[in-house]
């Protein structure tokens, strides 16, 4: 039996390497281990050895079957990996050129952001820069927004939990943490950092409780602007605002001012505009942000006199502004990472 053994690992390791397909595999495989195998033969052939011979066949069957499964395993994954090989085709030449760009571009989102700040950097504005996480002072209590009022609700802002420290934001006094629902906080560290007159814009990412869908995100971009100074007026708003439009929408471009509320502007608008080249929304009033004269009570917040100092303010969505140039309907499109939309603005 030790030499019927011996054949039989002899024997399948001789045909092993002739063996290139699935189906001639089985017919090997079965050829040994199969219902009428030579492997299968000779274990039932246990039956007739003395007992006391049992363990010592025993071991000489299970060193057999353990050399024939792991010939099997080996000639399994030789098949595997040339069927692998066929279905990818031909190897590829490493000193052949790519048959790709790979070139990197940047995101859409970034190219109106930085085509906006550049409008604003003609106007006189620099830009300024402020903490993504942000606490409420500088959030909302500066900015003149009631403690009752929805954008201060847990459902609406997403505020962190009691004891999280934050050195580079630091507090006015011991109010909570949140991530900035809007870059306004960086109009009140900037009053605060720096003597009048201030012209800037901010720019930056802004969280909320958002659903999201295809106007929604809760993540998104914001630019915001101000303007301190003496004598700043309504008609200097309009000005400003009127010459960033043109600049991004071309001269045909109307707008209006249509009268609304914020806490930290007074009066406070909403800015619409009207281009005749956009496609489905040609020549329709789209609004595209708020914006107002700052409310005196925030000049107050930041230590300045409000008879002294006057000033506007502006704020819009990046992404907003972008869908409008771009002609896109679904503010996902900028978060999905499909190279097939994101080249489109290389």
């Amino acid at each position: 039996m030790q030499q019927q053994l011996a054949n039989i690992v002899s024997e399948a390791t001789s045909a092993a390497p002739g063996i290139k397909t699935r189906p001639e595999f089985e017919v090997f495989k079965a050829k040994f281990v199969g219902a009428k195998g030579s492997m299968t033969s000779v274990m039932k052939l246990m039956a007739g050895v003395p007992k006391e011979e049992k363990p010592a066949m025993g071991k000489l069957i299970n060193e057999a079957k353990g050399k024939l499964e792991a010939l099997f395993a080996e000639t399994l994954a030789r098949i595997e990996d040339a069927e692998l090989a066929a279905r990818l085709g031909a190897p590829i030449d490493p000193t052949l050129p790519s048959p790709d760009d790979f070139a990197g571009s940047r995101h859409p989102l970034a190219q109106i952001r930085e085509e906006v700040c550049s409008v604003f950097h003609r106007l006189g504005f620099t830009v300024a820069d402020g903490p993504e996480l942000e606490t409420e002072w500088f959030c909302f209590d500066a900015l003149n927004t009631p403690a009752n009022h929805p954008a201060r609700d847990m459902q609406d802002t997403l505020f962190l939990p009691a004891g999280t420290r934050a050195p580079d934001a630091p507090k006015k006094a011991d109010e909570a943490y949140l991530l900035r629902s809007h870059t306004s906080s960086v109009q009140i560290r900037t009053m605060l950092s720096r003597k009048p007159p201030i012209r800037i814009v901010a720019p930056g990412r802004c969280f909320r409780r958002d659903t999201v869908d295809a106007t929604h995100s809760a993540n998104f971009h914001q630019i915001e602007g101000l303007w301190i100074d003496r004598d700043v007026t309504l008609k200097d708003l309009k000005s400003v605002l009127d010459s960033f439009v043109r600049e991004v929408f071309g001269n045909a471009a109307e707008t209006r001012l249509r009268p609304s509320f914020f806490p930290f502007t007074e009066p406070s608008f909403e800015m619409d505009i009207r281009v005749p080249n956009m496609g489905a929304l040609s020549n329709r009033w789209l609004e595209i942000m708020g914006c107002g004269l700052v409310d005196p009570k925030v000049l107050e917040n930041v230590g300045l006199d409000a008879s002294e100092w006057t000033g506007l303010a502006f704020g819009m969505g990046i992404e907003r502004i972008a869908m409008l140039v771009h002609g896109i309907d679904d503010i996902r499109h900028f978060y999905a990472n499909d190279l097939r939309f994101l080249r489109q603005f290389a």
